[in-house]
């Protein structure tokens, strides 16, 4: 049985939102007045989440989901689409990054491994593929659907390769690489949906301070959920297969 939605009506999923940028982009998408659903594989740390988000006065709702389990992500689906009947907004947030990688990487030594590259990429990319293939089906059924990755400048493969670029010496392959094929994915989605209403975009929120890099970042997790929440906003009008930060499109 499907429920009322409050405000504008629109649902919006995000992966990964217990805490950090996931978090930021909830809680703006819920300032819009937009119902949240917080992604996370530990539920208590979900509802914990979810609940300060209510008590803020926004429409916040815990949902159980590991991205690296696409029984999970069907099994979330169902019940979103019990509840609520349609997805507006799905932002594919969960990622990760493999510790021995940059610790290598700060010493000097980077480290090429199969077992982190298949970790990494279980979570970067396969992640968000199984979950936008078990919300596709609700996000067909919104007016206007809106898929958000948030991938990282170390994506860009054009960047990478330009040694006059700040982070062009970094080597870090299992994530970088995820992010470029999280990239690709994006592009070859948005052109299989091209004859629908819905986008999909790919967002570089920064350098962050997050646990993800050990809060080393320059930036608040807040100042990363501001490309992504546009972009899960954008007008009928608005771009589809492209790859933004704050400042406007980047280069793959």
């Amino acid at each position: 049985m499907t429920h009322p939605l409050p405000t504008d009506s629109r649902v919006a999923l995000i992966t990964g939102a217990n805490k950090g940028i996931g978090l930021e982009i909830a809680r703006g998408l819920g300032r819009h007045g937009i119902t949240v659903l917080l992604g996370c594989r530990n539920e208590a740390l979900g509802r914990d989440a979810a609940g300060h988000l209510t008590q803020e006065g926004l429409h916040a709702h815990a949902l159980t989901l590991d991205v690296t389990d696409a029984a999970s992500a069907q099994d979330a689906a169902a019940r979103i689409a019990q509840r609520f009947g349609r997805l507006d907004i799905l932002v594919n947030n969960a990622g990760i990054a493999a510790r021995e990688e940059a610790d290598a990487a700060r010493e000097g030594k980077p480290l090429v491994d199969v077992e982190v590259m298949r970790r990494v990429y279980e979570t970067n990319v396969f992640g968000p593929v199984a979950v936008t293939q078990a919300m596709l089906p609700l996000l067909r059924q919104a007016p206007a659907g809106r898929i958000v990755n948030v991938s990282s400048g170390l994506g860009s493969l054009t960047n990478m390769s330009d040694p006059s670029h700040p982070y062009a010496g970094l080597a870090v392959p299992a994530y970088a690489s995820s992010k470029a094929a999280l990239n690709g994915v994006t592009a070859q989605l948005a052109k299989v949906l091209k004859d629908t209403p819905i986008k999909v975009n790919s967002a570089c929120p920064g350098h962050c301070a997050t646990d993800l890099n050990r809060h080393s970042g320059p930036r608040t997790p807040a100042q990363g959920a501001v490309t992504p929440i546009r972009l899960a906003l954008l007008p009928a009008d608005g771009p589809t297969g492209g790859f933004f930060n704050d400042e406007g499109a980047l280069p793959w």
